[in-house]
Parts: C-alpha cells; structure tokens; sequence
C-alpha cells in the first residue's frame, strides 16, 4: 500500500490572514474609544455639577448678606420701639393720667373728664401700637437671625461641595487624556479601510432637510447641517463635536440654553414613550441616569443625527440603535 500523498501547501504570500485580526482591531479601537467617551461625560458632568454648586454658593452668600441687613435693620427697630415702649409706659404713671376713675375724681368738670380720659386712651393705644412693633421687631430679628444661619450652612456646604468636585475633575481630566492617547493609539492600528468603514459614508448632497417648525425642528435642522464635521472631546461646534457638544450648540441657535453634558441635557424638558419620538427629540444611552454616556437627536422617519466617538464623523442612523446598543430613555425638550 502505497502512502497517502503530501498536502501541498500554497506559497507564504498566498497563506489567508489570521483569522479575526481585522475585526479584533476594529472592536479594540471602539471599546477603547466609547471608554474616553465615557469620561469625557464624566468630565462634563462634573463640571456641570460644579457650575451648579457656584450658583447655589453665590445664592447662599447673597441671602447670608440680605439676612445680616434685615438683622441689623430690625436690631435698630427693636431698640427704637423698645424706647417708645419705656417712655410710654413711664408716661402713664405720670400724675393722675394713669386711669379713667383717676381722670374722673380729679377732673373738675364733664368736659375736663372727657378730655383726661381721651388722653388716656390715646395713650394706652400708643403703648399698644408701639409694644405691637417692638414684638414684630423682636421677631424680625430672630426670623434675620436664623436665615443668615442657613445661608452660613448653605455656603459651607456648596464650598466644601465645590472644592470636592475640583478635585475629581482634576483626576477625571488626566484620565480622559490617558484614554484619548490610548483610543488614538488604537486608531492608528487600523487599516485603511477599516477606518474608511469607521467614518462611513460622507454627508452627500441629498437636498436640505427640512425639521418642521418649532425649536425642536430648528435645532435638528442646525444638527443635519453639521454632517461630515469631526468628533472632538469636548467640543461644541462649531467646527467640531462631542455627543453633548452637537445638542447644545444645535437648540443655541434655536434659542434654547441646555446644559452642556448628557447626564445634565437629561433633566431637560419631558419623558418620551419609546417609540414616540418627534423631531428635536435627545435620546439617551446608559444603564441608567447617572451613567448616561451619549446622547443624540431624533430628526424623524425613524432616524437620528449624532456625533459618536473619534473617528466618526457627524452622522446619521437608525434610531434608537444607531445611537448604541443601550439605549435608555428619550426626553422632550420644548413642546
């Protein structure tokens, strides 16, 4: 029996790949990458926090200074009224003008009674008034008091808030540089043509899209004119985009303020029913609100616009999914 022939090998340069190192360069640069983009959130969020605890920091200082006037103001209204109060009261003891069976026993005449008791009863009424306003005095100062009190412990709070947040930007920003570093090092392991895939098709020439009326509408239509512009940590137009930046900068020239990261843009507006999207509608992409990591915009016929992660250009996809494999929730802005 003869042996069995040799299988005969194809030359070196005609040897297939290794199998999967196209695609595992591929998923390493987009798990890299949605990774810095996380951050980049993180950064943004706690800087929106930290914009935030300013306000309430400034707020608690103006009311701290308010309440010291009004404390101030009501200590010299009580002195005042308090000095009105003695003199009154020392007036009453005064000669026989203390009572009406006093006026009555020393008057010399009706009409001299009359006018006594009138007196009196002027004065008991002064007395009245004026004991009314030192109470009220007296209570304006500790209601003075205790606001100065709470805007103390407010302040202190947002500062000891503040000061903590500046550091955790601190360590989130060198974090975000470590990884962008690491996602451009990713990149640049790519091929040609995965990077083409990556970009995917330019923005073309498909006629101007039209949003509908409204902010909503106006806001998607500033959206779909920034096809094709990089993605860029951090950015909000007008050249280049993160996911955040591009929903700012789009209901901006709507002439609506949102905050600037994905965490904070959700406490915007409404809630949306999955499904019930409009026009100029963000959705949302995290397990939950505090890890919200994306955000893009719905612009109708089941699509959406979004600036996603380095590499990526301003594009549009299918909606929710072309926005991430998490979706989360959808929000309302106006309307």
């Amino acid at each position: 029996m003869s042996p069995a022939p040799a299988l005969a090998l194809p030359p070196a340069h005609q040897q297939p790949p290794p199998p999967n190192t196209a695609s595992e360069a591929l998923a390493q640069y987009n798990k890299v990458a949605k990774q810095a983009t996380k951050v980049n959130e993180d950064l943004l969020s706690a800087q929106d926090d930290l914009g935030n605890k300013r306000k309430v920091l400034k707020q608690a200082n103006a009311d701290m200074e308010s309440a010291k006037k009004a404390q101030a103001q009501a200590k010299i209204d009580e002195e005042a009224f308090r000095g009105q109060v003695d003199d009154l009261t020392s007036a009453s003891f005064q000669g026989a003008r203390f009572n009406k069976l006093s006026a009555l026993l020393t008057g010399s005449s009706t009409e001299d009674f009359l006018e006594r008791a009138t007196a009196l009863g002027v004065l008991a009424a002064d007395n009245e008034k004026s004991l009314s306003k030192l109470s009220g005095a007296v209570d304006m100062a500790a209601t003075a008091q205790a606001k100065a009190a709470d805007a103390q412990a407010r302040a202190k709070a947002a500062t000891t808030a503040a000061e903590q947040l500046i550091k955790k930007i601190s360590k989130t920003a060198a974090d975000l540089e470590k990884q962008k570093v690491a996602a451009e090092a990713a990149y640049d392991e790519l091929s040609a043509e995965e990077q083409a895939e990556l970009a995917g098709p330019g923005p073309g020439d498909d006629g101007v899209f039209l949003g509908g009326p409204g902010a909503g509408g106006q806001a998607a239509e500033v959206a779909m004119q920034q096809l094709g512009k990089p993605y860029v940590y951090g950015n909000e137009g007008p050249s280049s985009f993160d996911c955040s930046g591009l929903m700012l900068y789009a209901y901006a020239a709507a002439g609506i303020t949102l905050p600037r990261s994905s965490r904070s843009q959700y406490g915007v507006g409404k809630s949306v029913a999955y499904g019930e999207w409009k026009v100029g509608d963000l959705l949302f992409y995290g397990s939950s609100a505090g890890s919200i990591h994306h955000v893009a915009m719905y612009i109708g016929d089941g699509m959406l616009v979004h600036a996603s992660q380095p590499g990526v250009p301003v594009k549009t996809g299918a909606a929710p999914d072309g926005g991430g494999s998490d979706y989360f929730a959808a929000r309302r802005v106006v309307g």
